[in-house]
């Protein structure tokens, strides 16, 4: 074997025995967590002592039914952490972890101090079961490896002094010819964008820059200004939507072309939701349609115009694109909406105007999408609505606004994939619009 074949087989077999990246969602692991789960709720029910056949498994059922209850109020009443609401499948697992805490509790007097200890243990495993089925449903942390933050490095700054010229009627890659030496993959780096005008407050945006950024002739590349959903973070789509993984491939087969990638944070928070529009809850609009569009003409170089600049986002991400397609048409020329919504929203529709705009239904139709899409063209915007084909809580909402853009004159794509509302689609829609987006910004043919 040639040495480059042998330090390929070794990192191949460091990956493959590297905890790290062992498969958390798929395989064997997951099946013996929900073994061991199960196993462990069994013997947690079960019993020969009689003083367990009174009352404590009844009362640890009516304590977990209180405590699921109390949770799908507190949670969906009040917090409204999902817009769309908790999904019944999380809540069910969360309900199974509740029962076995009760069921270890009620049985803790009647054990000794060791087996406590099991029972406790046992509980544990339940825990740890229901969390990875929920991890399985969303498939947001495919390894373990993706909980670890992602690396960075410094954002590469300045201009070029060549940049690549494109004559009219040709797209980029036709006169771009990659030099020799060139990086085979991106880099990622973190970055502040302030809400100069829009006073927002976000955290760190992470930005994706592909190998033919490092180029001397520099190619004036497009961008998608990328979001991920709530709850979530700016690193989500680096790390469990695999993104620089995606790009670096696409750029491969590019020679080195691909968009770069501004991830920014349109939420402020872990948990928080500014709808994405000017309002009484924040100027996001604002932010996400002037704040960071300025941000990256004075800190990168790339291609001008609405028509090089893309939005894209998926859960809320998905709908604050559409969000900002229609309501900043001037700035980004298309969009990818993954998994969005029909309206934004803080729970409830009457909630939301209420909150946002004091009761002003007005206000709040001058800038929703659907209310929009029904009064106004947009013949110069293109879009894709994608969604998982087995999503029963938004795939009717992406039909619906897919039929509205259609109606106001978008070039527009429906595209249900196989899955539910997870990243597992997240990925496949990213990776599937690549090629879409570089025909759409003039980057290949």
């Amino acid at each position: 074997m040639t040495s480059l074949a042998l330090t390929t087989a070794a990192t191949e077999l460091a990956v493959r025995w590297n905890p790290l990246d062992w498969p958390l969602t798929r395989g064997p692991i997951p099946y013996a967590v929900l073994a061991a789960g199960c196993a462990s709720l069994a013997l947690l029910s079960l019993s020969r002592d009689r003083r367990w056949l009174g009352l404590r498994p009844a009362g640890a059922a009516l304590l977990t039914a209180a405590v699921t209850a109390a949770i799908k109020i507190v949670v969906d009443g009040w917090w409204h952490p999902f817009p769309e609401g908790t999904p019944d499948y999380v809540l069910g697992w969360v309900a199974l972890a509740v029962l076995a805490l009760a069921l270890a509790g009620f049985r803790a007097p009647l054990l000794p101090g060791r087996r406590r200890f099991l029972a406790a243990g046992g509980a544990v495993l339940v825990v740890l079961m229901a969390a990875s089925q929920v991890n399985r449903g969303f498939d947001q942390y495919p390894t373990a490896r993706v909980m670890l933050a992602p690396r960075t490095q410094a954002l590469t700054t300045g201009k070029a002094p060549e940049v690549v010229a494109v004559p009219a009627g040709k797209v980029l890659e036709e006169v771009w010819q990659a030099p020799a030496g060139l990086p085979e993959k991106g880099t990622v780096s973190t970055a502040p964008i302030p809400g100069t005008r829009s006073g927002f407050e976000a955290r760190d945006a992470y930005v994706y820059l592909p190998p033919a950024y490092q180029a001397s002739p520099r190619p004036l590349l497009p961008v998608l200004v990328l979001m991920a959903g709530q709850p979530g973070n700016p690193s989500d789509w680096v790390n469990s939507g695999g993104m620089q993984e995606r790009l670096d491939a696409f750029a491969a087969e590019h020679r080195g072309l691909a968009p770069i990638v501004v991830m920014v944070d349109q939420i402020a928070t872990m948990w928080g939701n500014s709808l994405c529009m000017d309002s009484n809850v924040a100027r996001a609009q604002t932010y996400l349609a002037e704040d960071v569009p300025d941000w990256i003409r004075g800190h990168l170089q790339t291609a001008a115009g609405r028509g090089a600049l893309a939005i894209g986002g998926a859960s809320l991400g998905g709908t604050c694109a559409l969000q900002l397609a229609v309501n900043a048409p001037h700035v980004y020329g298309s969009f990818i909406d993954i998994s969005g919504q029909d309206e934004p929203t803080l729970g409830s529709h009457g909630e939301t105007v209420e909150k946002a705009f004091d009761g002003d239904e007005k206000a709040f139709a001058a800038v929703d999408p659907a209310q929009l899409m029904a009064t106004r063209r947009y013949p110069d915007t293109a879009g894709v609505f994608a969604v998982g084909a087995g999503d029963d809580d938004f795939r009717p909402q992406q039909e619906t606004m897919y039929a509205a853009a259609q109606k106001a004159g978008m070039k527009v794509e429906f595209q249900p994939i196989p899955g539910g509302h997870s990243w597992t689609v997240f990925r496949e829609a990213l990776d599937r619009n690549l090629p879409w987006l570089g025909r759409q910004t003039g980057m290949t043919r």
